[in-house]
């Protein structure tokens, strides 16, 4: 059996790769894997999906022996800021973060609230397959009532960071892009003093990430034109990562805010070695800006796992990915937009700074264009040679190009798709390596599977 985790738990299509009948088998290997008898605490997004998905975990995690706890629809974020403060054996996130509202995604936390190593993953898988040789799956419906007063623990802990620090005569827009953020960014921010205006904030999971969001930052440009704003924040559909705007629109993305986030804790003396860890998409403006004032700069590969690990491994202070995810001591590393809109927020309060002046203080990017090759077929699920022969291929075209810029090419962990990302100082240059690569490699790949 094909491994179910990717780079980001388990993904896919509703009733495709993910189904009911997984989501159970998920809930009820987890259960059987759990050391302790503390509950299992499950939440979701706002997908419809989702609570076909939670009744079939949660059925899983009964059959198990075990007990959860269901608190509804929440950002990413608080499932693991409420293991840890409830001291709970293990967490579920059912999302797909910020894919179209067709997939959904099965996150899964640790007792310390982490993402469950590779060694944990491969016990569930074990007791996957040998579940589907001698069980069937159980669909009556449970009761599933959502434990409030937990996440108003969420809540007040992301409040308690600013340090009394409140957030008056700031004009605020937000765009929860129908996802979790939906739950609670509009009344945190109001709590703080905050001037908020909130768009694309209804709980509808038809809408969840569609043209809007921190992948389609036009909604917030519009809202921020209109209403007159000082800054504007963009979340994606589980609320874990957040792209922020100025009063003018320019944008605000992961590199940014590690950079500038980053240089205010190297003049406090509180980023040990200057370092920040950050993924092979980080921008190269970025690396030489932030080496030019005497910081090191550490990639690993694509996804907030690896960042996590790389932090724990150097006894890092901050990380994250240019996709807007951000890890930081604050929170124990764990990616959480709101949070990370709050930091910048109270950096600007603070300071008496504009979102606009500061950003105008940060590095000069890069050019940089990202393709997607979108593909026919799940790429975990091909023979091993194609694999391998995929990879060769994306390996060579890297090499070829590493001269004259910087070339990434990885196939994405959560979709069928290949993406290229081509960057160096001139424009020009960068599109006409990216369409040649692109084309060629897209060439080569279908020569290796037809």
């Amino acid at each position: 059996m094909q491994s179910i985790f990717g780079t980001d738990g388990i993904r896919g299509k509703f009733n495709e790769e993910i189904t009911y009948s997984l989501a159970y088998k998920v809930g009820y290997a987890l259960g059987v894997t759990l050391e302790n008898n503390n509950p299992v605490l499950i939440g979701r997004d706002t997908r419809i999906s989702g609570d076909i998905l939670l009744q079939g975990i949660a059925k899983g995690i009964n059959e198990s022996g075990k007990k959860f706890i269901n608190l509804g629809i929440c950002p990413t974020p608080a499932i693991p800021s409420i293991i840890r403060k409830q001291k709970l054996s293990s967490g579920i996130m059912i999302s797909a973060s910020h894919n179209p509202p067709e997939y959904n995604g099965i996150k899964i936390f640790d007792h310390n609230g982490q993402k469950i190593t590779k060694n944990i993953e491969n016990k569930i898988q074990k007791l996957i397959e040998d579940f589907n040789k001698k069980q069937s799956v159980h669909t009556k419906e449970i009761c599933l009532e959502p434990n409030k007063k937990l996440m108003e623990i969420y809540t007040n802990s992301l409040i308690q960071t600013m340090e009394g620090v409140n957030l008056s005569g700031m004009k605020i827009i937000l765009d929860t892009c129908y996802g979790s953020a939906t739950t609670c960014a509009k009344t945190i921010f109001k709590n703080l003093g905050a001037d908020v205006k909130v768009i694309n904030n209804s709980k509808n999971g038809l809408k969840i990430n569609m043209n809007c969001g921190s992948t389609n930052l036009a909604p917030l440009k519009k809202a921020l034109k209109e209403n007159d704003a000082d800054m504007g924040f963009s979340f994606d559909g589980d609320a874990d990562r957040v792209i922020g705007l100025d009063s003018i629109g320019n944008v605000l993305d992961g590199d940014h805010i590690l950079f500038l986030l980053g240089r205010e804790l190297k003049e406090q003396k509180l980023l040990k070695n200057n370092l920040l860890i950050s993924t092979q998409m980080a921008n190269l403006g970025f690396e030489k800006a932030w080496n030019e004032i005497g910081g090191v700069l550490y990639r690993t590969d694509v996804g907030d796992k690896f960042v996590y690990e790389a932090i724990k491994q150097k006894n890092a202070f901050l990380g994250g990915e240019q996709s807007g995810h951000i890890l930081s001591k604050i929170n124990n590393f764990s990616g959480d937009g709101i949070l990370t809109a709050l930091q910048i927020s109270k950096y600007c309060k603070e300071k008496n700074i504009s979102l606009n002046d500061w950003l105008k203080s940060s590095f000069d990017p890069f050019a940089q264009k990202l393709s997607n090759i979108n593909l026919d077929f799940n790429i975990n699920k091909i023979n091993q040679r194609a694999k391998s022969l995929i990879k060769q291929t994306t390996e060579n075209y890297q090499s070829i190009y590493a001269a004259n810029c910087r070339v990434y090419i990885r196939p994405s962990g959560t979709e069928p798709i290949i993406r290229v990302l081509v960057e160096a100082k001139d424009q020009n240059k960068v599109n006409y390596l990216s369409n040649k690569i692109t084309n060629q490699l897209r060439l080569e790949i279908n020569k290796i599977i037809n």
